[in-house]
């Protein structure tokens, strides 16, 4: 049977690849660095518990070897004899786990009662006077502990080898109950840790659950941006978030406005073609050329500001200014080659807008003060607080103050003689709102026209050594 058509919705969720649980991978984490810990800790201490142990059992025994040796003469025949008998019972009883021995000389070993018919081997493993500590499987199933030393008793030549040994199960049973205390105790320990850390993990996490839901009610239309109060690591993010938020919804809303101008512009003409055609009027081809003509530059002046709206949120967004002054200058040569063009300023200065819409900006402005210009356009470039500024002045008859504004509104020209649009100051100017500049027009001081003055946001600085400034002139004809 076939598988249902899953929504897409459900067809997103399959297809998006997950790295896992991050509350899962912290916890995991924890618990092995806590595992590790409490396991070197737990044999570090284990260790020192049972040396502990260990030390106190062989000092006990160490006291009856010294009592041993402070009770031990020389008897009639040479052998060695106690003159005291030792306080413990436990050496009177047979097989009571705790023995001595005086060994040496070739004489009968003075063993103690609770050896009965056993005795201890006597190992020539040094010869000195020290005690000497260590276990012994001699006796079958009980391991002993065994404290040596070698005496010379007064009056007798003979090195003495004086042994007290004890069974170990008194020993190993105390080792035993010890780690298992601590194994249970460093277990409940560890246990508790971890599920600290899952605590501490779940309550860490939490905010971003709440950011999780947040987000569902704005993709659900209950709410529109994220303002629960959240801790300070989040809140940059969050921020960040509702920026997004908020630029999506403006290029948004920008993008709407913009096809409702261009419907709106498009559709008187359209209007104008379909009466003459249904009318079969005579002048039907140059109505359709000349409303054909204005949809044209309507969509191209839509087309510059959406393709400017796109590219304003590049943060990356760079162009030279320099290159981009050349192009354009190099452009407009050729179009008008009796025009004298200048260009001066430094070439290390850039702008954040992207190239294209650079040098759209310049083209407008540059390829106007050559055509109503009176031959000679002068061009300066500089900075100025986080800003690049073009100057563009001509030496043409300027424009009167109070008819500047009209050169901004679409369709607008001044001057019919000559061929246009009406719409390269509209374009400039919404570009350069777009990317945060400026665009205003001014008389020029030097040259008695116009002067454009366009102002630019500043793109970051690159570590490039700086170039020095340079006037370049490029001309056909020179006056």
């Amino acid at each position: 049977m076939a598988d249902p058509v899953l929504p897409e919705t459900e067809r997103i969720k399959e297809r998006r690849r997950s790295t896992g649980s991050l509350s899962r991978r912290m916890i995991l984490i924890a618990a092995a660095w806590i595992s590790l810990l409490l396991l070197g800790g737990g044999l570090a201490l284990d260790r020192v518990l049972s040396n502990a142990v260990t030390r106190n059992f062989d000092d006990s025994l160490n006291y009856v070897l010294t009592a041993m040796v402070a009770s031990a003469e020389i008897g009639p025949a040479g052998e060695v004899l106690l003159n005291r008998p030792l306080g413990d019972q436990r050496f009177l009883e047979p097989n009571s786990g705790l023995y001595y021995q005086i060994s040496g000389g070739g004489f009968e070993a003075f063993r103690s009662r609770s050896l009965w018919d056993r005795s201890l081997k006597v190992l020539q493993k040094h010869n000195d006077i020290d005690v000497h500590t260590y276990d012994s499987k001699e006796f079958p199933d009980e391991p002993l502990r065994i404290l040596e030393r070698d005496v010379i008793l007064p009056g007798s030549p003979v090195r003495w080898r004086f042994q007290v040994a004890q069974s170990r199960a008194a020993l190993d049973d105390q080792i035993n109950v010890l780690r298992k205390t601590l194994v249970r105790s460093f277990a409940l320990l560890g246990l508790g840790l971890i599920v600290l850390a899952a605590l501490q993990t779940y309550y860490g996490l939490l905010p971003l659950r709440k950011v999780r839901k947040a987000i569902a009610r704005m993709r659900s239309g209950v709410a529109t941006r994220v303002d629960e109060p959240l801790p300070n690591e989040l809140a940059p993010m969050v921020e960040e978030l509702n920026d997004l938020l908020e630029h999506n919804e403006k290029q948004a809303e920008e993008a709407r406005r913009h096809a409702g101008n261009l419907a709106h512009a498009l559709k008187t003409p359209l209007t104008v073609i379909m009466n003459a055609a249904t009318a079969g009027a005579a002048d039907l081809p140059d109505t359709v050329c000349r409303e054909a003509t204005t949809m044209r530059r309507q969509v191209d002046h839509h087309l510059a500001r959406a393709r400017a709206v796109g590219r304003r949120g590049h943060a990356h967004s760079r162009a030279d200014a320099w290159p981009s002054l050349e192009a354009v200058e190099r452009a407009v040569a050729r179009l008008y080659p009796d025009v004298r063009i200048d260009v001066a300023g430094p070439r290390d200065l850039a702008v954040h807008v992207e190239r294209q819409d650079l040098d759209e900006l310049l083209g407008n402005l540059i390829e106007n003060a050559a055509k109503y210009g009176g031959g000679s356009v002068f061009v300066t470039v500089s900075g100025d607080a986080g800003f690049v500024e073009f100057q563009i002045e001509d030496d043409g008859q300027g424009i009167p103050e109070e008819k500047r504004a009209r050169l901004f509104s679409r369709g607008a020209r001044l001057d019919t003689s000559k061929p246009g649009t009406g719409l390269g100051l509209a374009i400039v100017r919404d570009v350069a709102e777009i990317y945060g500049g400026t665009v205003g027009l001014e008389d020029s001081e030097d040259l008695g026209g116009l002067l454009v003055r366009l102002r630019l946001p500043a793109a970051a600085e690159e570590p490039e050594p700086a170039r020095s400034s340079v006037i370049r002139s490029t001309s056909n004809k020179r006056r």
